[in-house]
């Protein structure tokens, strides 16, 4: 009877635990992607593969209240190297002088999560969709939560403006970036801090 009241004790504890806190972004299990108009026929997906980011939810709510991230330009994958080495070029990204990509969050209003994204030593106010993806404990009792992030960016808004007029019409690349974030983060230890 006293080991079911434990049991009983310890889940309400970790239920209780799960709302709120701060959360270091698990780069094993979250995605930094962007899709562009290739051509105008066909779409290429990429990602950044090095990332680092905390968020922090409110207490209770789980509502959104803190998040920043910032990713390494080095570590964009499209899974061709050639196109790679040319996005990390001064023509696209110049990686050699504006190495990270950033996102800071202003707020989060209904399903819009409001920040300055900054490419490039450029930073503009972005509205991406937003979708709270819940709270879990983990088989190895770390508290989880997850969150997506997506929406459009212009890149002509970074100086990313490197481009190829098509003889058919249309240019090589979409001026239109579209950007799927999901974002998977565990709780910060009171020792973390």
């Amino acid at each position: 009877m006293k080991k079911m009241q434990l049991v009983i004790v310890s889940i309400l504890l970790g239920v209780s635990s799960l709302f709120g806190g701060v959360y270091n972004v698990d780069p094993s299990h979250t995605n930094v992607a962007f899709s562009v108009k290739h051509m105008m026929i066909s779409t290429v997906n990429g990602e950044f593969q090095k990332f680092d980011g905390s968020f922090e939810l409110e207490d209770e709510t789980n509502k959104l209240v803190a998040l920043s991230g910032e990713m390494d330009v080095e570590s964009i994958n499209t899974n061709i190297a050639k196109r790679d080495a040319h996005l990390k070029s001064d023509e696209i990204f110049n990686a050699e002088m504006y190495p990270k990509v950033t996102f800071v969050l202003d707020s989060v209003k209904d399903d819009k999560a409001y920040g300055k994204l900054t490419i490039k030593g450029t930073t503009k106010d972005v509205a991406l969709d937003y979708e709270f993806g819940g709270t879990i404990t983990d088989p190895w009792g770390r508290q989880r939560a997850g969150l997506s992030l997506s929406g459009k960016i212009d890149r002509r808004d970074y100086d990313i403006t490197w481009n190829q007029a098509l003889e058919a019409g249309g240019v090589v690349v979409s001026e239109i970036v579209k950007l799927n974030i999901e974002i998977q983060g565990i709780l910060k230890a009171e020792d973390d801090f």
